[in-house]
């Protein structure tokens, strides 16, 4: 479903234990909303609560939780980190983006 690179785990890893969350129990949850320049926006955020209209994933060692309705944007989605003088953070390759922002926090299909 959601892929994870290694340096998208490190950087998560690293921030939820700086958040005070426990990176082999808890979950980054990953959604879709309306919004953005481009029409849909991602959202990213640490979770350590389910609720019944979850799927859960795991890949590379890290747990995503995503809600039912989010689940069709995402599939196929790798989740990536961009260090360095231009990187960006956090960066979603979507393969179901047939448009996105120059800050790739939005997409439209």
């Amino acid at each position: 479903m959601i892929k994870v690179s290694d340096s998208a785990k490190k950087r998560a890893v690293m921030l939820m234990e700086d958040d005070g969350f426990n990176a082999t129990t808890d979950y980054i949850r990953v959604g879709v909303k309306s919004g953005g320049c481009s029409g849909l926006s991602y959202e990213l955020k640490f979770d350590n609560a389910l609720s019944e209209n979850d799927k859960v994933f795991e890949d590379n060692g890290v747990k995503i939780a995503v809600d039912k309705k989010s689940v069709l944007y995402l599939a196929g989605t790798i989740l990536e980190f961009s260090g360095g003088l231009n990187g960006k953070g956090f960066v979603f390759n979507n393969p179901n983006a047939s448009r996105t922002c120059g800050c790739g926090e939005s997409f439209s299909l």
